[in-house]
């Protein structure tokens, strides 16, 4: 089961870390397999502004670029056809590692950012997806109930690592009233059975899926 903290944010009101949902997941016999982190690979790429941009001498689809950056003003050749000067953009300086190389990059430019800042910062702020941490459980037979995120937050909230929040619920209408007449006794009442649901539902048939899919 996999899962990101976004995700589980939506269901349980949190401030822990994640090492903190990690170590407590495990302890609850939910074994955390690994933690992907995103925004690790992307620690060393910052921002920076284009202050001017002209085309190289020697090739036409390169461009000379002087960049505002952290480390100063700095000359950087480009092949982005959407360089020019103005424009706030991401900076891998020399001897940086760039995750997926083998992939193009379509995108250079900001739409804001501040020299100097972290690009991971920006993501947190600007699309936290990005840079969201997926965490990967083991699930034990036993365990059904964890393996949608709704459970996992409700051990979470038990465990005092946050506040479950209210689930949100669909409100299906009902075509025809009940036949079925449910009361409850007050002795059972009493010892805790304060609320019976259901629902009748009809025009199900019974049979193959094949026969089924088929009529």
């Amino acid at each position: 089961m996999k899962f990101t903290m976004n995700w589980l944010r939506d269901h349980l009101d949190t401030d822990a870390s994640v090492d903190d949902i990690c170590e407590a997941l495990t302890d609850l016999g939910l074994e955390v397999e690994g933690v992907e982190n995103a925004a690790d690979a992307l620690n060393e790429f910052t921002i920076g502004k284009v202050k001017s941009c002209e085309q190289h001498p020697d090739a036409d689809r390169l461009r000379v670029c002087q960049v505002e950056t952290d480390l100063g003003l700095k000359q950087i050749i480009c092949g982005a056809p959407n360089a020019r000067a103005g424009i706030t953009v991401v900076i891998a300086q020399a001897g940086t590692y760039i995750p997926g190389i083998d992939t193009t990059i379509k995108v250079i430019e900001l739409g804001s950012g501040e020299v100097g800042d972290k690009f991971i910062d920006w993501l947190a702020k600007n699309d936290p997806a990005k840079v969201d941490p997926v965490i990967e459980i083991a699930i034990t037979p036993n365990r059904p109930d964890a393996l949608g995120v709704r459970g996992i937050a409700r051990d979470l909230a038990a465990r005092r690592l946050g506040v479950l929040k209210p689930a949100n619920t669909a409100d299906v209408p009902g075509d025809f009233p009940s036949p079925i007449n449910i009361t409850i006794d007050d002795d059972t009442r009493a010892d805790g059975c304060e609320v019976f649901m259901g629902r009748l539902i009809k025009g199900v048939k019974n049979g193959a899926s094949s026969s089924w899919l088929q009529d």
